[in-house]
């Protein structure tokens, strides 16, 4: 039976289907590849030039400096859609804020080219305000394609989803293994902002197919709002650029924020009157507990395993010399590639399960996602006691099987997170919500970065506790205890939010 508190869906004017779902949905999902494309090209390069362009004066503590501006950076880029999410809900239309995004963030990239840390804070700070526009948004239009109840829906995000992945794994090669390597890292920047000139392009030609589905109301439809909110984004470029070198001040911020937040879906749920949406508001809040956790230990991929690919391991081709120059950014498809590869196996198993009756719920699908991520990390501290060479690099296929782990768990939790925000959230705050799921990450892109700071060098705030790969070995370790801990938890705890989420599957 479906309940009435679900967010109904906009069909798209005359966009048919293509295998089995709406042609929008392939559209939206190739504007998201090349929006990764540029993401994922830039972030396979970001904390390891920082680290050697503006920090190499720091020595050994140069990695550590470079992984607390990488998890601010990628702190701030989640935490932005909660602030893009209500704009898109009450001022632009999911559209238009992906379209404003879009065009701020590419103008970022260009920024980065400049070779001073003052300036390409200011990039990345353009980024953030872009991508706070541009991600829940496009994310909350995929939920809008399917009618309550269409068991399509999380197959559709995982296809969503490997558009995504698709672009992530062009990206490092282009960016770094080939451009980066050859020409130098901060053109591999540059590939990354035509990226995201392609994505704008795809967004202006999909209008069309996408009829209703993100335009905004009629009475919001005038540019004037636009070019209001154009204004504002530029207006927060300063504002983001403090916090990217206010690390602490960060923190406390996104804390401040996630329990408004909490706070205020708790509150709505109350105000409705409607039982089961504050239950649904409670298991959604929980679960986004369980994200945070997970993508604080995932997200080492681009800072700590970052450093530890180019530092640690052999090389997957070439000589060592290459392989630093920017070789060691292909491992930045790792996970891509997986997804690519899994994602429409696991795409069928949910399916498949279900008609058997053994279907995991969604808290037992974040559990097994917390455990494997967690495995990853057990699997690199074991190669570094056991599997050193006389130089002391580990085998690059341990790093490769680490990021395995990580993907099918992964593959458990992300895509089936982004459809749960879309059924147990009402209409109305649909957008709120995602930017919600959005800072969620955000915190755990923060944490993160300091995670990453201990294990490759320093304590968080440029004091050393260790030295070399030991102190990987050391760190990663933690992680493991955390992600098992966590993963059992919410195995124990997945009958409670069941019931609290009231038939949602």
């Amino acid at each position: 039976m479906t309940n009435q508190t679900e967010p109904q869906a906009q069909s798209p004017l005359n966009s048919g289907e293509f295998l089995g779902h709406p042609k929008s949905l392939w559209q939206l999902s190739n504007i998201e590849m090349w929006e990764r494309f540029s993401f994922y090209g830039m972030r396979a390069l970001l904390a390891v030039y920082v680290a050697t362009r503006f920090f190499g004066h720091l020595g050994d503590q140069a990695n550590a400096e470079a992984s607390l501006v990488y998890g601010g950076y990628t702190a701030l880029v989640y935490a932005t859609g909660i602030i893009g999410g209500h704009v898109a809900d009450k001022v632009l239309g999911y559209q238009r804020a992906i379209l404003l995004g879009a065009l701020v963030m590419a103008g970022g990239l260009f920024v980065l080219l400049i070779e001073d840390l003052t300036w390409f804070l200011v990039g990345l700070a353009m980024v953030v305000a872009g991508n706070g526009l541009f991600k829940p948004n496009i994310s909350t239009m995929i939920g809008k394609l399917y009618a309550p109840g269409d068991v399509r829906r999380d197959s559709g995000f995982t296809v969503f989803y490997m558009g995504i992945n698709l672009g992530a794994f062009i990206a490092p090669f282009i960016t770094a293994a080939w451009i980066g390597a050859t020409f130098g890292m901060k053109w591999g920047f540059f590939a990354a902002a035509l990226g995201m000139i392609l994505s704008t392009l795809f967004l202006e030609f999909a209008k069309k197919g996408l009829g209703k589905v993100g335009r905004p109301a009629p009475d919001k439809e005038g540019w004037g709002r636009f070019f209001i909110v154009l204004a504002g984004t530029l207006a927060s470029v300063p504002v983001i650029y403090f916090l990217l070198s206010a690390s602490t001040v960060l923190g406390y911020l996104l804390v401040a924020i996630m329990l408004g937040l909490a706070t205020y879906f708790v509150v709505a749920g109350i105000r409705s009157g409607d039982k089961v949406q504050l239950h649904r508001y409670i298991a959604m809040l929980i679960l986004f507990v369980a994200n945070a956790c997970f993508w604080a230990l995932f997200e080492q991929a681009g800072s700590s395993l970052n450093f530890f690919a180019r530092e640690h391991t052999t090389p997957m081709y070439g000589d060592m010399e290459t392989w630093q120059a920017g070789g060691f950014g292909i491992f930045q498809s790792a996970n891509p590639l997986f997804i690519l590869l899994f994602a429409p196996l696991f795409a069928m198993l949910w399916p498949a399960l279900d008609r058997k009756g053994i279907n995991p719920s969604i808290p037992r699908k974040f559990a097994l996602g917390l455990i494997q991520v967690a495995l990853g990390f057990l699997l690199l501290v074991l190669a570094v006691n056991h599997m050193q060479n006389a130089l002391g690099l580990v085998p690059w296929i341990f790093l490769a099987l680490c990021y395995l782990l990580h993907t099918t768990g992964e593959l458990c939790l992300s895509p089936i997170g982004l459809s749960m925000v879309t059924k147990l959230a009402a209409e109305k705050e649909t957008g709120l919500a995602m930017g919600g799921w959005f800072l969620s990450i955000a915190m755990a892109q923060y944490v993160a970065g300091l995670f990453a700071a201990i294990a490759s060098g320093g304590g968080g705030h440029g004091t050393p506790l260790g030295d070399g790969i030991a102190q990987y070995a050391d760190t990663y370790m933690l992680l493991f205890w955390i992600g098992l801990a966590f993963g059992a938890a919410y195995l124990l705890a997945a009958p409670l939010i069941n019931r609290l989420m009231h038939g949602v599957k």
